[in-house]
């Protein structure tokens, strides 16, 4: 029987939640799409490959990550205050967008995408944490191997999938991606960086925008 080895396209459902098997889910592809990946080619966090490392199709796996094997801890210089005239729309503040608690999407000046959550908001400055949203937390993983098979030259030689299905934070924000990929610290532009942020629809305008981005290809 096939393996879950190095190069192989592996195909399972999960359930992602916190801490335990009890604890809030966080994720469920059996809710939707399996998650397909190419084993071995960095796509996935590394802790989580390392559990279903030579696993068998019909294998079922269940285990815990610890947080500082999975996003790490939170990163308090991850929540910066930010000019609110960064987000003026037609000279006019974007107070819709500034909600607090709402996600908004921003890109620094070497393209990286972030996304930041709005903390506070004053006459002046909005302060926003763009900690990876599973920082801090021990995240527990159950599910099924349902295929594996050999990847193709094509698919080794882009290192990922087209078109494949399934989250493990997939533009959700949490799972299994790396940490490298979907890391949200370290925005840069704090107060002390002398960089501004500016939204995506602003990048263009903005020539040192920040903000940050998650998942996996």
């Amino acid at each position: 029987l096939d393996m879950i080895t190095e190069n192989k396209v592996v195909t399972l459902n999960y359930i992602l939640s916190e801490n335990s098997a009890e604890g809030l889910i966080l994720e469920n592809t059996y809710d939707g799409k399996p998650l397909e990946f190419i084993f071995g080619m960095a796509n996935m966090m590394p802790s989580f490959e390392d559990n279903i490392a030579n696993l068998e199709a019909g294998s079922e796996f269940s285990f815990k990550v610890k947080s500082d094997q999975a996003y790490g801890e939170i990163n308090p210089n991850a929540i910066v205050d930010l000019d609110i005239n960064i987000f003026k729309v037609h000279d006019r503040i974007d107070y819709e967008m500034l909600k607090l608690g709402n996600v908004v999407p921003m890109q620094d000046s070497k393209g990286n995408r972030m996304n930041g959550v709005v903390l506070e908001l004053n006459d002046d400055k909005v302060k926003f944490d763009f900690n990876h949203p599973l920082a801090g937390k021990d995240l527990f993983f159950r599910g099924e191997v349902l295929t594996i098979r050999e990847a193709t030259e094509e698919e080794l030689e882009h290192g990922h999938l087209h078109g494949s299905g399934g989250g493990c934070g997939c533009g959700s924000g949490g799972g299994c991606g790396t940490k490298d990929e979907s890391d949200q610290g370290g925005c840069g532009c704090g107060s002390n960086s002398g960089s501004s942020c500016g939204t995506e629809e602003k990048v263009e305008a903005e020539s040192d925008s920040c903000g940050s981005g998650c998942g996996c290809h």
